[in-house]
C-alpha cells in the first residue's frame, strides 16, 4: 500500500506522539528520602522526602507500595474540630513547577504490618504512582530519629505503635 508523504507523516506523528510525552514520574523528582526507624516492636513507620515537580501540569501522586510492608498508604495530618488526626488520602498533589514535602505532622507515606524489623543504614524500595499510570520508584534509607525528628514511638505527633489500621 502507497501513502502520500503528508499522510504518512501524519500517520508517523500520530503513533509517535504518545511515546514521546513524558509521564509524571519523568517530571517529579524525589529529594532526601528516609524512613524513620521504628521503635523495636513497632509494625508501622512512615516514609519522608520532598518531591519537586519540573513539569508544566501538576503530578497527583495516587499511590505508594513497598514489599517492605503489608500495606503502604499515602497519609495525612488534618485538624478536625482541633484535634490532629492522620488520615489516608487518595492523592498528593505535586503542583506544576513545585514541591511539596512528606514530613511529620503533613503528608507521608505509611507503611503498615512491617515485614521484618528494620536497622538503622537499611534501605527500602517505595514505589510512587501517578494519576496518569507512570510510577517512580524509590530506594529510601532507613534513619535513626534526630532531634528533628519526632520522638521515638511518635510518628508525626501520633504513636502508631497500638494502632489497627
Amino acid at each position: 500500500m502507497k501513502l502520500s508523504l503528508p499522510l504518512a507523516l501524519l500517520a508517523l506523528t500520530s503513533c509517535a506522539a504518545p511515546a514521546c510525552a513524558a509521564g509524571m514520574a519523568d517530571q517529579v523528582s524525589v529529594i532526601d528520602p528516609h524512613v524513620r526507624l521504628a521503635p523495636p516492636g513497632a509494625k508501622v513507620t512512615g516514609a519522608y522526602m520532598t518531591l519537586r515537580n519540573a513539569g508544566d501540569r501538576a503530578a497527583p501522586v495516587v499511590t505508594a507500595g513497598s514489599a517492605a510492608a503489608k500495606v503502604t498508604e499515602l497519609h495525612n495530618h488534618i485538624n478536625d474540630g482541633g484535634v490532629m488526626r492522620m488520615r489516608q488520602v487518595k492523592e498528593i498533589v505535586v503542583p506544576a513547577k513545585g514541591e511539596v514535602m512528606l514530613k511529620p505532622g503533613s503528608y507521608h507515606v505509611m507503611l503498615i504490618d512491617m515485614q521484618a524489623p528494620l536497622k538503622d543504614g537499611d534501605r527500602v524500595v517505595i514505589t510512587l504512582g501517578f494519576a496518569d499510570g507512570s510510577s517512580k520508584t524509590v530506594e529510601v534509607p532507613v534513619k535513626r530519629p534526630t532531634a528533628a525528628m519526632p520522638p521515638t514511638g511518635d510518628i508525626g505527633g501520633m504513636d502508631h505503635s497500638k494502632m489497627k489500621h
